[in-house]
């Protein structure tokens, strides 16, 4: 069954999307998270199911995250996706906290050539689980915030809550 709940947060709402999964912290797999205005967001589809209640463990998450207090988040995903996307976004997952990496470097992780660096941009624009799977944290080859489906503003607010210095 396919549930869903909207929390506030420093970013604006958010739209956390997920499966239930007997695996999972507090029974909730998260399937997706979005804000308004992005692109590739997600909207609420009929037969999904509100349920804050479900999303208890992950919102919890998501407010020590914004507070300054979470580095790392320990949320089960449900992950669809090209085998392609799933090792990028596997690549960003291992992107410490605080620290940032460029297009090429997520390529070179991965095992592709520098020439795979637009197809990388497109896997990480496709990624479903903005904040808590930190494709925020790439960033263009000169340092220069590039890219990010919730908007170039929202990417910078994560990475200043992160303390990662920025040279513009």
């Amino acid at each position: 069954m396919t549930v869903c709940t909207t929390i506030d947060s420093p970013l604006g709402e958010l739209l956390l999307v997920g499966e239930e999964s007997a695996t999972a912290k507090g029974g909730t797999a998260l399937a997706s998270l979005s804000m308004p205005g992005q692109k590739h967001g997600v909207a609420v589809e009929d037969g999904w199911v509100e349920d804050a209640d479900a999303f208890a463990e992950i919102a919890a998450q998501l407010r020590s995250y914004f507070d300054g207090t979470l580095t790392h988040f320990d949320i089960e995903y449900v992950t669809r996706g090209s085998d392609f996307q799933q090792r990028v976004w596997k690549a960003l997952e291992a992107i410490p906290y605080g620290t940032t990496l460029s297009y090429g470097d997520v390529a070179a992780r991965i095992g592709a050539s520098r020439a795979a660096v637009r197809a990388v941009g497109t896997a990480i624009g496709a990624n479903p689980l903005l904040v808590v799977r930190p494709c925020h944290r790439v960033i263009g080859a000169n340092g220069a915030l590039t890219g990010y489906a919730a908007g170039l503003e929202r990417k910078r607010q994560l990475l200043d809550l992160e303390k990662v210095p920025l040279p513009f």
